[in-house]
């Protein structure tokens, strides 16, 4: 049996560090079961949300929605992707016209394979993150960016990511690439919490589930917790 996490919002609150007792319980966990990890965020940030211990207990972790992949804390290879330059100001202009009540800067983060877009901006607080949420959820402004962005580069995979912002990769570069290192007879149990049409973990829950595998969806680590004791 495969078990496949995603980070933000599934094993750790969006941008958060893992709860301590999860934390202690999960490494149980991995010492009976093969675990992998798979999130838009870096190896680095990856790190410091789960820890070390947990990250090189992986089978494999696919950071950057699989454009950058690490066996048991070694790296085994990365897909490089570069930002055009229309793009920024395509880009600059909705983050001119948006109406988000927080902009707090560093909204543009070009990491292995994926750009991540926020009109909040990465130099945002927890405060100014949960002023973001709530307008966002008011206004859907990610799931209306992700769709006109769709529209505009078709060759491009754009999704909902974490609780702030949007990912952007080559077509097919998602997480759904990753499926491609499991054999056809490999039970998945994939979890996540983007699993909606929009969302980043939308593609390879489909995968996993043609595939014959579980998908749960889950609103957050204590679902997932609670999901795994049962």
């Amino acid at each position: 049996m495969h078990y496949i996490f995603d980070v933000d919002g599934t094993l750790t609150p969006s941008r958060g560090k893992m709860d301590q007792k999860f934390s202690n319980w999960f490494e149980h966990f991995q010492t009976h079961h093969a675990t992998y990890m798979v999130t838009g965020s870096d190896k680095e940030k990856t790190i410091e949300q789960v820890g070390w211990n947990h990250y090189k207990s992986c089978i494999r972790v696919y950071n950057c929605s699989g454009n950058d992949v690490w066996e048991s804390g070694s790296h085994v290879r990365t897909n490089k992707m570069t930002m055009p330059d229309k793009w920024e100001s395509i880009l600059g202009r909705i983050l001119e016209n948006s109406k988000s009540p927080v902009k707090k800067g560093n909204h543009f983060d070009l990491r292995p394979g994926l750009l991540n877009f926020s009109t909040l901006g990465r130099n945002a607080t927890l405060e100014d993150r949960a002023i973001y949420k709530k307008f966002d959820k008011v206004y859907d402004e990610r799931l209306i960016m992700a769709e006109q962005l769709q529209y505009i580069w078709p060759d491009y995979d754009i999704t909902v990511a974490g609780e702030t912002g949007i990912d952007i990769v080559k077509k097919g570069c998602d997480k759904r690439q990753i499926i491609h290192d499991f054999g056809p007879k490999d039970q998945i149990i994939f979890f996540g919490d983007k699993m909606e049409p929009t969302g980043n973990d939308y593609t390879l829950a489909l995968e996993v589930a043609h595939s014959g595998g579980t998908v749960h969806q889950v609103k957050s680590w204590k679902d997932t917790w609670r999901i795994l004791q049962e």
